[in-house]
């Protein structure tokens, strides 16, 4: 967050939520005021200077000093008669000619209380609340009666006091004055501020994890508008081209477009308030979050199949848009703000049926795309050069035991350059040619009735029964438990080999009916500490193996729990996919929690991500109690020693433990009925099936670093590798799969691939966002927000074989090169916020006329770990 503010132009920041022990600590050090630096940065190019509030809380009473029962006195919305009233019983007393001096020096006690905290005498006290100076009379009651205090200052010189009403630029201008005066510098300070707690050991982990179906769908909204924004971009590019002279295409309804993505880019920006991905709001507030992000996603796929319309389209004539009756649909439907997405069933027949895959991603990837049809038969080419796709036939559950009889998965290999559109056709195909799954279903004590008349079903008899179940590629081999599925070992190629255990645990809450417990905010785990879940009945365990992906599902009454592996050369194959679904509807006051258990010799120390940017060092302290120990963890955490490193990456942002050296605890959901009194007024009770997702990536670190790559940046910090940082782009940004409706005769089509190449592949496309028009609002202009962020990796290990993609050791990039055949007609660096204001001017070579400029290379920097925006145009 401090390096967003800073790149978006801001130069200073007040915090408050900080660890009460650590403001202590600051307090007397006098180190509240300091300059915030990134754990990555050497140079103080990221810093920013930031102001820590020093008490309890931002209200009245705990900002004029250290006595909330003295400040308290002094917010005069809280004046006897009115509806607010000061909780320890003294009044404010409104200022007259007679109090002024008695009130004055009773406050400026305060004042000189709390400047002994801090090393400059300028001082700042906060003057509001939540849902303050909503009347006019609030602000007269609190204007004049200050006013009054601030005069009677003013004509006391020997007091040594100048008071008045000011903004935060005031007080930092204020405080840089004074520090120049001094000849003095402000301390730095690296790292953050996790986890926070407000008093005794109420630790505010809680809403780390509370309602994750919601932080979810947030990550499925983030997705599918920078997949859209990107996508509609390009359309509108290939348009101009296309007519040669600017003009967009007749019929394209690019202005309604334009403001369906700007509407989900508001949904997207409005749930990060600190009340709605954290899970904190009132259920009513929720659902109408909810229905926001759904809505925006419904929206922004209508762009999406717009635009991909007419980019697919061979003979542009042909285009004409119909909203009513689209000529591409997506292949799952969502019918509600609270539901999982749903696949379509696709009616084959001897007519092929259009597929579109979209590779969001700026990345060459090989995938493995799903569809639900209603035959075990069909064949799946690429449209363009009739080769037939590597495919794999699979069962649809209907229940843990029962396949159905009238839906099958479809899974194909599909080969997908980077930002591309690409066709394929399904057909019905021959009986018995497609590859199917095989299926082994165990259940100890109980074996399980296998219905299904489409695939071969078994049960394992004599010692096989008793034997670990193993699945293999070429990079990775598992071994997990017979009895209830769950992984215990994984081997690499390379002979690495590790115990990694998953296992499943409850925490229950606080008892006794006056004792603090969990709730949306707060954890506060029992006295017994994690239960490991059992279940009456042993699990039916279901393993499938097909030629594209073999998996393991243990069927437990809360969670359906997934690992699959990939039989992919590429990194997808490197990585185990876990998933889960869960649903703790019928639980009171737990918590239900994944456990990873390796011999990764880890000590106390494990990282986290801080919101998909960078990643943290965390330590677990035996001196505080178990719900400090737990972190955020947005989509990435690690463990390592000399030889390993454990990664895990996640698709949705939850709270994460390493209580024990070589574990990982990661909270899936939460039902919690009460409320935790931190302005809630209610419990967690509006739960639901909540799908969760993670690929784990075991990595040897004996063999040396990457083949000519080098550390970034001279500040002490750990980063991903590499092959970490690809498989966390596939997780976050998958292919978007569409279908063109089955009733229509679809036109010729021809596939979209804007770029010749991958970008290097410490280069990420954060965005490709076209700009409004500055005449014409609600309209999109020709002006394109380009967003490059270049990461950091980590380069102690090599991948065997090597990855398929590049990576320079110097800044200097040149654009024109890495988004080849696409060319920029201008190009301009901006701030993060894309204001003009903070557009750098126009260099000589912008002046020149645009058949040189042309020819020139567009030659920028690209500084490890940051952030880089461009305002351009695309010829």
């Amino acid at each position: 967050m401090a390096y967003l503010l800073k790149g978006a132009g801001l130069s200073n920041m007040v915090i408050q939520r900080v660890h009460y022990a650590v403001k202590k600590e600051f307090a007397r050090q006098q180190t509240l005021e300091f300059r915030w630096r990134q754990s990555w940065d050497s140079s103080p190019r990221s810093d920013i200077t930031c102001h820590m509030m020093p008490f309890y809380s931002y209200d009245v009473p705990h900002t004029c000093g250290p006595d909330p029962a003295v400040c308290c006195q002094f917010d005069f919305h809280r004046l006897p008669g009115g509806r607010v009233f000061c909780p320890w019983r003294i009044p404010p007393q409104p200022i007259t000619e007679q109090n002024v001096q008695e009130r004055a020096l009773l406050l400026l006690d305060q004042y000189r209380r709390k400047s002994r905290l801090f090393r400059s005498p300028v001082l700042f006290v906060p003057l509001g609340d939540d849902f303050r100076f909503v009347e006019s009379s609030e602000w007269d009651a609190q204007f004049r009666n200050y006013q009054k205090l601030f005069d009677f200052f003013q004509t006391r010189p020997e007091l040594h006091v100048k008071a008045r009403f000011g903004t935060l630029s005031d007080y930092f201008e204020a405080l840089q004055r004074r520090l120049v005066a001094r000849g003095t510098a402000l301390p730095t300070v690296r790292g953050d501020f996790f986890t926070y707690a407000d008093r005794d050991d109420h630790y505010w982990s809680g809403y780390f994890t509370s309602r994750p179906f919601y932080k979810r769908l947030d990550r499925t909204l983030e997705a599918t508008l920078r997949a859209t924004e990107i996508l509609f971009t390009l359309t509108l590019a290939e348009m101009r081209r296309f007519h040669g002279d600017g003009r967009l295409v007749t019929g394209f309804p690019a202005r309604d477009h334009f403001l369906c993505l700007t509407e989900g880019r508001r949904s997207l920006a409005l749930f990060q308030h600190h009340d709605a991905v954290t899970g904190t709001a009132r259920d009513p507030v929720v659902i109408d979050y909810g229905t926001r992000l759904f809505e925006s996603i419904l929206k922004l796929r209508q762009v999406l199949q717009s635009s991909a319309h007419w980019l697919l389209l061979l003979d542009k004539s042909q285009y004409h848009h119909d909203q009513s009756k689209p000529f591409l649909l997506t292949d799952d439907v969502m019918s509600a703000q609270d539901a999982l997405p749903q696949k379509t069933k696709l009616t084959l027949s001897d007519e092929p049926r259009t597929l579109i895959v979209f590779n969001p991603t700026e990345q060459m990837r090989s995938s493995v795309v799903s569809f639900v049809v209603d035959s075990p038969d069909a064949r799946v080419i690429n449209a363009e050069s009739g080769q037939p796709m590597a495919a794999q036939i699979s069962a649809v559950w209907t229940e843990p035991s029962r396949a159905s009889a009238e839906s099958f998965q479809l899974d194909f290999l599909s080969e997908l350059p980077p930002l591309s559109l690409v066709v394929y056709h399904v057909t019905r195909s021959s009986a018995g040619s497609a590859p199917r799954a095989r299926y082994t279903l165990h259940r100890r004590g109980n074996p399980p009735t296998i219905q299904s008349e489409h695939f071969q079903m078994s049960r394992p008899d004599g010692p096989e029964a008793n034997a670990p179940l193993s699945l293999s590629n070429k990079h990775i081999q598992i071994w997990s438990s017979p009895e209830t599925g769950l992984l215990q070992k994984l081997r690499l190629r390379s002979g690495l080999e590790r115990r990694v255990q998953v296992r499943f645990l409850w925490y229950g809450t606080r008892t006794g009916a006056n004792r603090d417990k969990s709730g949306a905010y707060l954890f506060l785990p029992g006295e017994e500490g994690a239960q490991v879940y059992s279940s009456s009945e042993p699990p039916l365990v279901r393993v499938s193996r097909g030629p594209l992906y073999s998996d393991i599902t243990s069927c437990l009454p809360h969670v359906t729990h997934t690992v699959r592996l990939y039989h992919l050369d590429g990194h997808a194959g490197r990585s185990l996919e876990i998933s889960n679904m869960v649903d703790i509807r019928s639980q009171v006051n737990r918590e239900l929690v994944m456990q990873l258990v390796s011999d990764v010799a880890s000590g106390n120390r494990f990282h986290t991500d801080l919101n998909s940017f960078q990643m943290q060092q965390r330590r677990t302290l035996s001196k505080l109690p178990l719900q400090a120990n737990f972190y955020p963890m947005t989509s990435a955490a690690f463990l390592q020693d000399i030889e390993t490193r454990l990664t895990l990456l996640s698709a949705q942002s939850q709270g994460v433990a390493s209580l024990k050296p070589g574990e990982l605890e990661l909270v899936l959901d939460r039902r919690l009925q009460q409320d935790d009194n931190r302005g809630l007024g209610q419990g967690v009770t509006d739960n639901k099936r909540t799908a969760s997702l993670y690929q784990l990536l075991l990595e040897d670190q004996r063999g040396g670093q990457v083949k000519g790559a080098q550390e970034v940046g001279g500040a002490s910090s750990e980063h991903l590798s590499l092959l970490a940082h690809l498989t966390s782009l596939s997780l976050s940004h998958p292919p978007i799969t569409m279908v063109a409706p089955g009733t229509v005769q679809v036109p010729k089509l021809r596939p979209f691939l804007p770029l010749r190449s991958s970008l290097p592949c410490d280069v990420h496309l954060l965005n490709l966002r076209t700009l409004e028009d500055p005449q014409e609002t609600g309209s999109p202009s020709r002006e394109v927000a380009l967003l490059l962020h270049r990461k950091g990796f980590d380069c102690s290990s090599a991948p065997d074989p090597a990855l398929q993609c590049t990576w320079s050791a110097h800044e200097e990039v040149d654009l024109d090169v890495l988004f080849a055949p696409l060319r920029f007609s201008s190009l301009r660096r901006s701030g993060l916020t894309l204001l003009r204001q903070d557009d750098e001017p126009k260099s000589a070579q912008q002046h020149q006329p645009e058949s040189a400029r042309q020819q020139q290379p567009r030659i920028t920097s690209l500084r490890p770990m940051e952030i880089s925006a461009f305002r351009v145009e695309i010829e």
